[in-house]
């Protein structure tokens, strides 16, 4: 009997906890009270970030200029700790286009990249199509994204869906990851939904 290989048993296209990372984008404590629905996206990232936690994903999160715009506001910030992850400031819109960004992407070298930040359509929507031009799969967490208008928002989702990435919600990915109800991670995961 010949067993199925990974490739036999994910599609292309999904989320699979030992091939994915998150990229968090710029949370930062004088531009969140600019954006449309702040606590949307706090929740959405807190939710994601608690939910990587669970299933082992590796987390970069970045700070555009914090001199000028703050540091991570301390919710996201501490969820960020609570997983490990590596903070680091660019100045490039496109957290790709940071060298440094750039760098500690390549040396967590997994090819799905799910993105949570602010705003949809500058820093996320650039480094989104920056990673999907070099072959990444990325997955932009709709309900964890926000810009000053709902305008700019939805504009920005919708090139990114065009261009190939997948625009998708906190939990929608939180599931996938988990897979089955039956898995180690289901009841935390369900707690995190709950919350």
């Amino acid at each position: 009997m010949t067993t199925k290989t990974d490739q036999d048993v994910f599609r292309a296209d999904q989320l699979v906890a030992n091939r994915a990372m998150v990229l968090v984008i710029d949370i930062q404590e004088k531009l969140l009270p600019l954006i449309r629905n702040p606590e949307m996206v706090v929740t959405g990232a807190r939710k994601l970030l608690d939910g990587s936690h669970i299933f082992a994903l590796p987390v970069l999160a970045t700070e555009q200029y914090p001199k000028g715009i703050g540091r991570t506001v301390s919710p996201v910030l501490n969820s960020a700790r609570q997983c490990g992850a590596k903070l680091l400031e660019k100045g490039a819109f496109s957290a790709w286009a940071e060298p440094g960004v750039r760098e500690a992407m390549l040396a967590i070298d997994r090819p799905q990249v799910i993105l949570t930040g602010i705003e949809t359509h500058v820093c996320v929507q650039q480094a989104a199509l920056d990673l999907v031009s070099r072959d990444y799969d990325v997955y932009v967490c709709a309900d964890a994204v926000g810009s000053r208008t709902d305008l700019d928002h939805g504009t920005a989702l919708k090139r990114m869906r065009c261009a190939g990435v997948f625009v998708t919600t906190v939990e929608s990915v939180l599931f996938e990851l988990c897979r089955r109800c039956d898995a180690p991670e289901f009841k935390q995961m369900l707690e995190i939904i709950k919350r």
